[in-house]
C-alpha cells in the first residue's frame, strides 16, 4: 500500500506541491497567530481561557481553509492535467495511475495544506495550554514564551525553505524572522496609534 502511495506521489510530483503549501500555509499559520498573540499582549487583561478559545478557533478556521482550498484547487489542476494527457495519448486513461494519482493526491497535498498551520499552531499554543492545566513554569510568562515560539517557528520554516531552495539557510531565515518580527512592531505601532496620546 505505502509504495502503490509512493509510486502515486513519484508519477504526480505531488511532494514538490506539498512541500510547498507546507511552507506556504504554515507561515501564514504562524503569522496569524503570532498576530493574535501580539493583539493579546498589548491589551494586557486577557484571559487564557480566552486566549486559547480564540487562537483554538483561528486554528481549527486554517486548517478548514487550507484543507478546502487545496483540494478545490488541486483536484480541478490534477483533472486537467489528466484530460490533457489523455488528448495527447488519444486513449483513455481511467483505470491508469494517472487517473488513481488525480483522485488521490489533491486529498494529500490538502491534507498537508490544512494541517500544516493547524500543526504549527498547537505548537505555538502549548505554553498557554501548559499553564492552563498548571503545567507550565510560573517563571516564565506563558504568552511571551507562545510568541516566542511563534518567532521562532518562522525562522525555522525559513530555514527549511532555504535547504529545499538551495540557498544560504541563514539568509532565508534570517528573511522569515524579519517578516515576524516586522508583523509585530506593526501591531505594537497600531496600539500605540489607536490608544492616542
Amino acid at each position: 500500500m505505502f509504495a502503490r502511495l509512493r509510486y502515486l506521489v513519484e508519477l504526480s510530483h505531488a511532494h514538490r506541491i506539498a512541500r510547498r503549501y507546507f511552507v506556504t500555509n504554515g507561515f501564514d499559520g504562524v503569522l496569524a497567530m503570532l498576530g493574535l498573540l501580539m493583539g493579546f499582549r498589548v491589551t494586557g487583561s486577557t484571559s487564557l481561557e480566552v486566549m486559547i478559545g480564540a487562537c483554538l478557533g483561528t486554528a481549527v478556521a486554517l486548517f478548514m481553509s487550507g484543507l478546502t482550498s487545496a483540494y478545490i484547487s488541486e483536484s480541478a489542476e490534477k483533472a486537467h492535467e489528466l484530460r490533457e494527457l489523455e488528448k495527447s495519448m488519444v486513449t483513455s486513461l481511467e483505470a491508469s495511475a494517472h487517473a488513481e494519482a488525480a483522485r488521490l493526491m489533491p486529498w494529500l497535498v490538502a491534507l498537508v495544506n490544512g494541517l500544516s498551520p493547524l500543526s504549527l499552531a498547537l505548537l505555538i499554543l502549548l505554553p498557554l495550554l501548559l499553564a492552563q492545566q498548571r503545567l507550565w513554569p510560573p517563571a516564565l510568562p506563558p504568552l511571551d514564551s507562545a510568541i516566542v515560539i511563534a518567532v521562532s517557528l518562522s525562522f525555522l520554516l525559513g530555514v527549511f525553505l532555504g535547504r529545499l531552495s538551495g540557498r544560504f539557510w541563514l539568509w532565508t531565515g534570517g528573511r522569515a524572522l524579519l517578516i515576524a518580527v516586522v508583523t509585530a512592531l506593526i501591531i505594537l505601532m497600531l496600539n500605540q496609534f489607536l490608544e492616542g496620546p
